[in-house]
């Protein structure tokens, strides 16, 4: 019911003017509401419930009607011209989205009057449904700009010759880089065959004219880690740099790819006309450049690591631990009977006895150990924080294994065994040459005192250089 203020009238009047207003409401094809002085909802037609969703006692036990029912988009505005309205009285006319009770919106237009009566004022409502008006507009201008879009791509292929064309396609189709091109409002305006190679797209693929946004979303599948890349994307566009940095990131089958970018300048000086990507697959030149790095810090016989590695793992060790406050232990390995075979059976013989070795040891090794070919029949075995009683027992293993290979040559059996020598970090040696000297020093007396053993080094950090310096001096006692 209207909440109309009060006069002198007959309840039969009333009650006559509420039922003409009832059947006027119900009538109503658009939606009609009617606010106080304070904007506060006095009545809405029932019509509403059609249009939003939303009941009329609904609107009217509603706090905020403009917040229930007004897109937020339009919510200012809309109360903006209704403020206006009430102060001065000027009708106001706009398009305006309702929000409906299942999120989807409505177009209307809004017509805004203020009705004077009796000495009081009203705002008025009327409200048309224009949304079937609002779809046709948007799909007429989608249509509009996709024919701009075409007459645009004809126009700029036209300003080419045929022959040039060609020739710059067949050049662009022969080199192994991907080449992709966007314009200015971020669509495809040319890619390479390599490209579509890089990036799995089929060889018939059609990405003229589409946007980036569909390009990134065709391609998330091939990359392993899409987040990141498109996080690089975003800032390199953001940056607008002349050309940017390599940027190397992996897809899911594998393949490492690189790309660079950078702005194509037009005619008109600081006027880009859009930018383009190149797209290099350095998989085989990372396969290659790791092979190498593998052959210049492993032993080709053996496959485990060399005599470079082990120093660069030792001093990287040994930093740390004296960062952390840890011990460090290290093994050094002189095989007994090794020279023997050699001599007897050659150094095909020889170097079965060393790969055999490698692969047999291996196998005890844990995950923090590290095992090396330091030369000839020479090993050492790098162990970080560790223990002594961790080392015995590791030196022990170690002994047993080697012990426990058996060889046949030319129908006799042979064998080796392991003379071995363990320093501690720090106790033994402060440094990576102490260390190793005090290892050596360890094995050293393991051979004189009958091989097959393993001895625990006696040195102190303290005489470590002075044993060093005497060290050169000492007679030989391993085997070659």
């Amino acid at each position: 019911m209207i909440l109309w203020p009060k006069r002198a009238a007959s309840d039969e009047a009333v009650n006559a003017q509420d039922d003409y207003c009832r059947q006027v409401a119900e009538g109503v094809h658009g939606v009609e509401a009617l606010f106080d002085e304070q904007l506060r909802l006095l009545w809405i037609s029932p019509s509403i419930e059609r249009v939003t969703g939303y009941a009329p006692a609904d609107c009217l036990v509603a706090q905020d009607l403009f917040a229930l029912i007004v897109h937020e988009s339009d919510r200012a505005h809309c109360t903006r011209a209704v403020a206006q309205l009430a102060a001065d009285g000027l009708p106001q006319d706009f398009e305006l989205r309702f929000v409906r009770r299942d999120g989807e919106t409505a177009w209307v237009a809004s017509h805004w009057r203020r009705v004077d009566s009796g000495g009081h004022w009203r705002l008025r409502l009327s409200a048309e449904d224009i949304q079937a008006r609002k779809q046709t507009e948007y799909k007429l201008l989608e249509t509009v700009t996709e024919l701009r879009r075409a007459q645009a791509l004809r126009e700029h292929y036209l300003l080419r010759s045929n022959d040039e064309r060609q020739r710059l396609a067949a050049l662009l189709n022969l080199i192994r880089l991907g080449i992709l091109f966007m314009d200015q409002d971020k669509r495809v305006l040319y890619y390479n065959r390599a490209m579509l190679e890089i990036w799995g797209y089929p060889p018939d693929a059609h990405l003229i004219g589409t946007r980036e946004s569909v390009v990134q979303e065709t391609v998330r599948p091939q990359l392993a880690d899409p987040d990141a890349y498109f996080a690089h994307v975003a800032e390199v566009v953001e940056r607008r740099q002349g050309v940017s940095d390599a940027f190397e990131f992996r897809l899911v089958d594998g393949r490492i790819v690189t790309d660079r970018s950078a702005v194509v300048e037009g005619s008109v000086e600081g006027h880009g006309i859009g930018r383009v990507w190149i797209y290099e697959d350095v998989t085989e030149a990372r396969r290659i450049s790791a092979r190498l790095v593998e052959m210049a810090e492993r032993d080709p016989l053996t496959n485990l690591y060399n005599r470079r590695r082990f120093h660069e793992e030792l001093e990287r060790t040994l930093a740390d631990a004296s960062r952390r406050g840890h011990a460090v232990g290290l093994l050094g390995i002189d095989l007994d009977g090794f020279k023997p075979i050699n001599d007897a059976f050659g150094h095909q013989a020889g170097d079965e006895v060393l790969v055999r070795l490698a692969e047999r040891v291996s196998r005890i090794v844990r995950r923090h150990e590290m095992f090396f070919r330091i030369g000839g029949d020479e090993f050492a075995m790098l162990v970080p924080d560790a223990q002594i009683d961790e080392l015995a027992e590791l030196a022990g293993r170690l002994r047993e294994t080697v012990a426990g290979l058996r060889f046949c040559f030319e129908g006799k059996d042979a064998g080796v065994t392991a003379s071995i020598g363990i320093a501690v970090f720090p106790d033994n040696g402060l440094d990576a040459e102490a260390l190793i000297a005090a290892a050596d020093e360890a094995m050293y007396r393991s051979k004189s005192e009958g091989r097959n053993r393993w001895t625990l080094s006696a040195r102190t950090a303290g005489e470590s250089a002075r044993m060093r310096a005497s060290s050169s001096d000492e007679p030989d006692s391993r085997e070659e």
